[in-house]
């Protein structure tokens, strides 16, 4: 069969093309215990107003991070909110967040109900619109008739009463976008794909001069929305690298970081407890990447590796639980920075004496980053957790002396 030149020009540029995309695509991880991250239905809260006209007290879930699936009257003092998850089996993270106020004011007692099973997790926070974010005062949380219950004074202002304090993901751009216009001759911003609900999906690309042949360091958070202390440490952590020390120039001539501020902006949104809008916990995902949010993430963390001939050395994943602690790697002979875990966490000890949070160190038997990045790059891989209710201040100074001393090891490398 005779074939053209022309032809032949047009399946070699298939073939060639088939090889570049095929190049990029990131090579699935192969672990012990898989998950099914197959798009699972959700169940979408009502957004509505609740108004309990004979008692004189309205709720409302009609905002950004809410959750509130149902409100009952029990007396004329005592309210139940009901919570429900996005979809089950979900981890035994009650997420909640709704606004309530009085027509005159008036004390009301709030009980939280769960599905069977589910547990109060958080302590309530509480804001108004000229206040900022406080732990409930302990005196008025107890057991009513064995359910959770929160006694709170009401006005005419709503206040505001959530697990954790809310941050959504319009708040989180307005904060890296102060950092961007800060800093426009080192953070260069790109949006890398979408969520499944369309919201962008931000990478910030930190580094001075040529981005090509340095080594990469990655930073990623809210992959589980409520999780919002660890949050708030990436924060203070990033916010500490920008702060144009000579250390943190001597970093960024150095090294490029990898910034995901927001891996799952719409679970966030909705006030989810754990999942995104497909109903899949983005942290069992980082394997086959069926999820957008993901997918995106782990593209553009290879595609920056490759087109640059950076090495990627290092991952931190910022989240939060019942207390402090860090999921590191047992594997370290032969890993990017072998000595990496001793000498930060003894660094971050020595400034905190009283201090020393838990270490759990194991190679990750599920699909998480932590995992991924030790199998795709042979990285140094830190889950950084923060307790849902350690004390603000002392999350923002860790995540500020945790920054340091990472540049200052990082900086002493050949």
């Amino acid at each position: 069969m005779n074939i053209s030149k022309s032809t032949l020009k047009f399946i070699s540029f298939l073939f060639l093309s088939f090889l570049f995309t095929n190049c990029s695509i990131v090579k699935p991880v192969i672990v012990e215990k898989p998950f099914d991250t197959s798009n699972k239905k959700i169940f979408t809260q009502p957004k509505k107003d609740y108004n309990l006209e004979t008692i004189g007290i309205k709720l409302s879930n009609k905002f950004d991070g809410a959750r509130l699936n149902n409100v009952e009257k029990i007396n004329d003092t005592i309210i139940a909110v009901s919570i429900y998850p996005e979809n089950a089996p979900i981890n035994n993270s009650a997420h909640y967040a709704f606004k309530i106020w009085a027509e005159t004011s008036k004390n009301m007692y709030v009980q939280f109900k769960y599905p069977k099973d589910y547990e109060h997790r958080y302590i309530p926070k509480l804001k108004t619109s000229t206040t900022e974010w406080k732990p409930i005062s302990t005196e008025n949380v107890f057991l009513l008739d064995s359910i959770n219950t929160i006694k709170l004074t009401l006005t005419k202002k709503p206040l505001t009463v959530a697990a954790q304090e809310i941050i959504t993901s319009t708040d989180t751009k307005n904060w890296y976008s102060e950092l961007i216009n800060s800093n426009t001759n080192l953070i260069h911003y790109k949006t890398i794909g979408k969520s499944v609900l369309k919201k962008p999906i931000p990478m910030l690309d930190l580094y001075i001069g040529d981005s090509k042949n340095k080594e990469i360091i990655v930073l990623l958070s809210r992959q589980h929305p409520p999780e919002i202390s660890g949050f708030m440490a990436f924060q203070s952590f990033l916010e500490t690298m920008l702060m144009n020390t000579e250390e943190s120039k001597a970093f960024f001539l150095k090294y490029r970081v990898l910034v995901f501020p927001i891996v799952n902006p719409d679970g966030v949104d909705l006030g989810h407890w754990r999942h995104n809008a497909n109903g899949i916990d983005l942290n069992r995902d980082w394997g086959f990447y069926k999820q957008p949010e993901v997918k995106a993430v782990t593209k553009a963390i290879v595609k920056a590796a490759k087109t640059s001939k950076g090495k990627i050395i290092l991952g931190i994943d910022f989240h939060s639980t019942q207390e402090d602690l860090y999921y590191t790697s047992h594997t370290i002979e032969g890993t990017t920075i072998p000595n990496f875990y001793d000498d930060w966490f003894g660094a971050i000890d020595t400034t905190f004496p009283n201090y020393k949070p838990n270490e759990i160190r194991d190679d990750s038997t599920q699909p998480v980053s932590k995992g991924w990045f030790l199998r795709t790059f042979n990285a140094t891989a830190i889950t950084y957790e923060i307790g849902d209710e350690t004390p603000r201040d002392f999350v923002k100074e860790k995540g500020k002396v945790a920054a340091i001393e990472m540049m200052k090891i990082l900086n002493k490398r050949d």
